[in-house]
């Protein structure tokens, strides 16, 4: 590393991936020795930083054999980066033909800790620009997004993510939970979901699930668009949206897991 480039690195941080890296990497699980050895660092500093990985779950001690390895909390952090980076690069040509074909913004989200998480957005124009960012996360009630993937989850996950009282996020908003009910059947009847000014004033988003080999729901996709804009455009948006979600579904692995939230 150039001098001065690292002068933002926490050096125990940077230590402590090492001592993880180094125990990810081996076939085997890895004692104390092996790794204060092959790190060239003391073994009271290496056990420190094995004990506190250890402790968040991103390695697992083994007591009777002394031995450290991955432990279950990176399994599941691990699982869920490959699911959302298969899910992403299946989706990019889809997104991008879409937003070729309608000229307006096309989204790509997934449902985690019990709302929707936008992981792509592309926009048509810079001069159109709604309020959701890659990064941002949404409620699942007000968004076609959460409301397509909701439709096609096991109903126990739906009960889930049902609240007494949902966010009143604009005057449109439906905030009663026996309307969103309504609302995941029929989305699941018809195939897709819409939302008119719910989760933003004046902009209409028809969003589709995007599902498994089992028929459950691992991420949804939406076109966005000004409410005059989309009366033109629904029927046609709605029909689009789900031949692509079809492929995106037939271009993904077949072990991809539900139940990512």
């Amino acid at each position: 590393m150039a001098k001065g480039s690292d002068q933002y690195s926490v050096l125990p941080v940077a230590k402590a991936m090492q001592v993880f890296a180094y125990v990810a990497s081996q076939p085997h699980a890895a004692t104390l020795a092996e790794v204060a050895q092959a790190l060239a660092l003391p073994k009271t500093t290496v056990f420190r930083y094995l004990h506190t990985l250890s402790a968040s779950g991103m390695l697992a001690h083994d007591i009777e054999r002394d031995r450290y390895g991955v432990g279950q909390q990176f399994r599941r952090l691990a699982q869920k980066d490959a699911v959302y980076h298969s899910i992403r690069s299946s989706a990019e040509a889809e997104l991008d033909q879409l937003v070729d074909g309608f000229r307006q913004t096309v989204n790509l989200g997934v449902l985690a800790d019990d709302e929707v998480v936008y992981v792509d957005i592309r926009e048509a124009t810079r001069s159109q620009r709604f309020q959701a960012r890659i990064g941002h996360r949404h409620p699942v009630h007000s968004t076609s997004l959460g409301k397509a993937i909701a439709a096609f989850l096991p109903e126990e996950t739906v009960e889930r993510l049902i609240r007494p009282e949902f966010e009143q996020r604009t005057f449109r908003t439906l905030t009663d939970p026996r309307t969103f009910r309504r609302q995941v059947v029929e989305t699941r009847r018809r195939g897709f979901a819409v939302e008119t000014g719910e989760n933003e004033d004046g902009v209409t988003c028809i969003g589709v699930p995007i599902l498994d080999e089992h028929g459950f729901a691992i991420a949804a996709m939406s076109l966005s668009a000004p409410e005059s804009r989309m009366r033109v455009l629904a029927d046609r948006a709605a029909e689009a949206l789900q031949d692509a979600a079809r492929r995106i579904t037939q271009a993904l692995p077949p072990t991809t897991p539900t139940g990512l939230s």
